[in-house]
């Protein structure tokens, strides 16, 4: 007697990337947010930007914490970021995509375009060129931007306890207003894909505003 063949459909794989200045709450709501996926009986993988790889947290060290690295001219900074993003794609992202799984990503190409492109005021062409060969054709299914004001994000990195702040962490206000139009100006131009949280309120409250836009996607996944 044959076993009868599963007729159990795969969940969608879905890419959720979190972006926002320094000390916006993204690591936080990330770790809120993957327990709450997980009752729902999803696989979760948690990564981040630059980093998420063994190569590209070698690479991560370079642009934030190595020596000379206050040194970094913008050209390299931008290469250096695309070619973690390159590995962590690859090696991360597609294979765990393909599987079903939700994969929720602290930053991704969206900071190149910010940071790179707006801070540091590369042309928008090979920014944009440099970021289309990193990633291929995978780029997040929703894009949570915690937006908080230049100065809450210097006040937060300031307070932090835990850790010196990094190269980029201790830019001034300036480059962290930049920053911040940017993030909106971009979010702006693409609606579809971005959803702007107030990051000021109080972690449970922006929680809640998360969960319903991760909710709105994963119900209209499985409605594709």
């Amino acid at each position: 007697m044959s076993a009868k063949k599963s007729t159990k459909t795969k969940k969608p794989g879905l890419l959720i990337s979190f972006e926002g200045s320094e000390g916006s709450g993204k690591t936080t709501q990330i770790e809120l947010l993957a327990p709450r996926l997980k009752k729902l009986g999803r696989e979760v993988i948690v990564t981040r930007e630059p980093g998420g790889s063994p190569l590209g947290e070698e690479i991560r060290h370079l642009l934030i914490r190595a020596n000379g690295s206050e040194e970094m001219f913008p050209e390299t900074e931008l290469l250096l970021f695309a070619a973690s993003r390159a590995q962590l794609v690859r090696q991360v992202l597609v294979p765990n995509l393909r599987e079903g799984r939700i994969v929720l990503c602290d930053r991704f190409l969206d900071s190149t375009t910010v940071y790179q492109g707006a801070g540091r005021t590369l042309s928008p062409d090979p920014v944009n060129q440099i970021n289309q060969f990193a990633v291929g054709d995978v780029l997040p299914d929703l894009t949570i931007v915690l937006d908080v004001p230049a100065e809450v994000s210097v006040q937060r990195v300031q307070n932090r306890a835990s850790d010196l702040p990094d190269r980029i962490e201790r830019e001034n206000i300036d480059f962290y207003r930049i920053v911040r139009e940017g993030y909106l100006l971009l979010a702006k131009s693409m609606p579809h894909r971005f959803h702007v949280v107030d990051g000021t309120k109080p972690p449970s409250v922006t929680e809640k505003e998360v969960w319903k836009a991760v909710k709105r996607l994963i119900a209209d996944a499985g409605n594709a």
